[in-house]
């Protein structure tokens, strides 16, 4: 190392672990330094590596003192594999902490001692999406997650986070890849796990000669896929076999979904979600706070995680912006007889986001977006004082930009509910359920809505 930063391992006390799942500490210059799987009160001795954020970016060498709240790790991958950042950490304190990144987000915003209820924590072997690295090296081929701040593939022998009929396919996906001519050097897998089993989509590097596609749906058959599909980078994706159509199914309501489609990453993190929602939307007794012909505006609606559960409290206006999730919930709505409880329209909230004459009589909005947040709506949603905005995030970071938004327009933080769907990460989802004051009547109930649209 250079720029004057120390290059010998040196002892510190780790004070706390920071937004990213690194112990964080100081040095005697009272340089911040973080030390990826170090715990808060622990002595160890770390190699400072580079500077990051204003402070250093170190390796844990050694624990000197460990913490009572440190575990041995479920996963023989732990420390070289990416994808887990906090499998030594105790559950009590581990779920505290996800509670306090939500805590934290929100004082960002604005919302001083905000209302956090305790994590809804998510059990070892849920995960039912899984997002592979698959990477040639010579005559072998690695499948698994990338290294932990590297870009080497780290092979997975087991992976404790994933539902079992997800860690069952690692193996044997391993075997076809090193026959198969499409995957040079990189590629992807991804898999959903809906009622109906594993739907797979293969992303290559190549394209897939015709024997690739003969052991492609063998390999489909031999694991019981209902679908495997393949691309060539980032082509859409090409149905190889369908054995069976896939299904998932929402609040009763059976979705075809496209390959690749978005899905919560557990059923566990699914229903905290939709608990939170409904709870925000009806009293403590489950009777709800809607007028009877009320609409519901929903942002970034996916296949219909959410929708059909909204549509059982009222109308629903559903907007999505991925034509082929679009096309599902749509068909999905009609084949279920919702079409006059719920409309859906296509739209790109980031090039065309509503207007806050779009929101007229809504009684509530709901929102869902990706990792980025909604930056782009976050302005006239924030104009348009509805009763209640209910935000459901998977970033911290773009919750607490949006939510400020919402706090100067005079937003009240009603509650926040933190849900651990990504096990041993630093990543955190949650719910967060604001209130306008001029969208409530006399009676502090919600605005009578307006009818759905046309």
């Amino acid at each position: 190392m250079s720029d004057g930063i120390q290059v010998e391992p040196l002892a510190l006390t780790i004070d706390a672990v920071g937004a990213t799942g690194d112990g964080t500490g100081q040095t005697a210059a009272g340089q911040r330094i973080f030390v990826p799987y170090a715990l808060p009160g622990e002595r160890v001795r770390a190699a400072p590596l580079a500077a990051r954020g204003g402070g250093l970016a170190a390796r844990l060498e050694q624990v000197l003192a460990p913490s009572p709240d440190r575990i041995a790790p479920a996963c023989p991958h732990f420390g070289t594999c990416g994808g887990c950042a906090l499998q030594h950490w105790a559950a009590a304190p581990y779920l505290a902490w996800k509670a306090a990144l939500l805590r934290e987000a929100l004082a960002r915003a604005g919302y001083a001692d905000p209302p956090v209820a305790p994590t809804v924590a998510t059990a070892p072997g849920a995960r039912r999406r899984m997002d592979l690295a698959l990477r040639r090296t010579g005559g072998a081929v690695r499948v698994g997650l990338h290294r932990a701040r590297g870009a080497e593939v780290v092979d997975l022998a087991a992976c404790p986070v994933l539902q079992p009929a997800l860690a069952a396919l690692i193996d044997p996906l391993r075997v076809l890849l090193r026959g198969l001519a499409a995957l040079r050097r990189e590629g992807s897998a991804v898999a959903n796990l809906y009622e109906t089993g594993p739907d797979l989509v293969l992303r290559t590097d190549a394209e897939a000669s015709a024997a690739d596609r003969a052991r492609l749906v063998a390999f489909a058959r031999a694991q019981g896929l209902p679908r495997l599909s393949w691309a060539r980078g980032d082509a859409a994706p090409e149905p190889i076999l369908v054995q069976h159509p896939p299904e998932a199914v929402f609040s009763a309501v059976a979705v075809a979904p496209p390959p690749g489609a978005f899905l919560q990453a557990s059923a566990t993190g699914e229903a905290a979600i939709l608990a939170a929602v409904r709870a925000a939307l009806t009293g403590p007794a489950g009777v709800t706070r809607l007028a009877p012909r009320a609409r519901i505006i929903e942002l970034y609606a996916g296949i219909g995680t959410l929708t059909f559960a909204l549509a059982g409290l009222a109308r629903v206006s559903a907007y999505e912006g991925d034509a082929e999730a679009f096309a599902a919930l749509r068909a999905a709505a009609a084949k279920a007889g919702l079409t006059g409880r719920i409309g859906v329209e296509r739209r790109d909230l980031t090039q065309r986001p509503l207007q806050p004459a779009d929101f007229a009589g809504a009684a509530a909005v709901v929102l869902d977006p990706p990792q980025a947040g909604a930056a782009a709506q976050m302005e006239a949603l924030a104009a348009a004082a509805l009763p209640a905005v209910i935000y459901v995030s998977c970033n911290p970071a773009t919750l607490a930009r949006d939510a400020a938004r919402l706090r100067a327009a005079g937003y009240v933080l009603e509650a926040a509910t933190p849900i651990d769907q990504f096990l041993w990460s630093a990543r955190l989802e949650s719910v967060s359920v604001f209130r306008h004051p001029a969208g409530t009547d006399a009676r502090g109930r919600m605005r009578r809505a307006r009818p759905l649209f046309g």
